[in-house]
């Protein structure tokens, strides 16, 4: 299985709308022609966007087919997006458990992947010596790469494993490397990480400066687990940042939502997809999905429906 632009899309998002309209218009394509491909675009933007029902569903319903296949890259991508989710929501002993599995697959394009946030998650659980392990065969690549990303990805990891003024030194080398390779989600767990790094140290102010900005760019991508992880530290700062209440009706993909509530404003098919940039068929396909979910037959029922969730 080839890493295709689609996928490179959601591993390393600066837009996770397109990336969406991307994966609605894959799905399209594997019901039309019957393809088996498990969704692993889908999987990725759930991991990402810290819907753990949603990640839990997918790999149910796909791990039995990936295996009995013999499809290993397919699992490391299952395990990866595990262990990116629960980064994201904070529960680091289940990342490093899906990091460790993820791990165990010889294929160099996942270690590169892999790796780093089984650095992050055995850091925070106080594994040292796993996280030492992982930063060396990670450092390995890297160093063969030489891109921005690769090298910020590595001085990251290493800084978690670092004190003193070497870490800030790695921490702030980390954001000016991806600053540079515009990998925009890579960069925001960089600032997530030095800014936590700066209120252990208790250096509050420092750490709010850093905390804010990225609480705001989860926010904007939708990466709701690592906005509330910013959200947790800017607490613990003294700033006081309130907890957003839940946006998306239960069983609803975030993609899904915003489709529904703009129908409910009374927007056509044709202007949702101009406004979204996607197809008005692809449209049409999120409506239906939307209509089996909430249990509805018109678009006329969609406002009352809605009405109770905040927009």
């Amino acid at each position: 299985m080839a890493l295709t632009s689609l996928a490179a899309a959601l591993l390393w998002p600066g837009d996770f709308a397109a990336s969406a309209a991307l994966i609605a218009e894959a799905e399209m394509l594997t019901e039309a022609t019957g393809n088996q491909l498990p969704p692993y675009s889908a999987l990725a933007l759930a991991a990402w966007q810290g819907r753990e029902a949603e990640v839990t569903g997918l790999i149910e319903a796909n791990v039995s087919g990936v295996t009995r296949r013999g499809e290993g890259m397919g699992l490391a991508n299952m395990q990866w997006a595990t262990a990116a989710l629960y980064n994201g929501l904070g529960r680091y002993e289940e990342a490093l458990a899906a990091a460790q599995q993820a791990a165990e697959h010889p294929q160099e394009l996942w270690s590169t992947l892999v790796l780093p946030e089984l650095i992050e998650a055995a850091a925070r659980c106080g594994k040292t010596a796993s996280a030492a392990d992982a930063l060396q065969r990670l450092s390995e690549t890297t160093r063969a790469s030489g891109t921005e990303w690769a090298l910020g990805t590595e001085a990251r990891s290493r800084a978690l494993l670092t004190t003193g003024e070497t870490a800030e030194k790695l921490y702030r080398e980390a954001i000016s490397r991806l600053d540079h390779s515009h990998l925009h989600v890579a960069l925001a767990r960089a600032y997530l990480l030095y800014g936590e790094w700066l209120r252990r140290k208790g250096r509050r102010l420092d750490a709010r400066e850093q905390l804010r900005s990225v609480h705001d760019m989860f926010a904007e991508f939708g990466m709701r687990g690592f906005a509330e992880r910013a959200r947790v530290e800017l607490n613990a700062t003294g700033e006081r940042v309130r907890k957003r209440t839940a946006e998306i009706p239960a069983g609803l993909t975030a993609r899904e939502t915003q489709i529904a509530r703009l129908a409910s404003d009374g927007l056509s098919n044709p202007e949702i997809a101009a406004q979204l940039f996607m197809s008005p068929r692809t449209v049409e396909y999120h409506l239906h999905k939307v209509f089996t979910k909430l249990a509805i037959s018109s678009r006329n029922q969609l406002h009352s429906v809605l009405s109770s969730y905040k927009s």
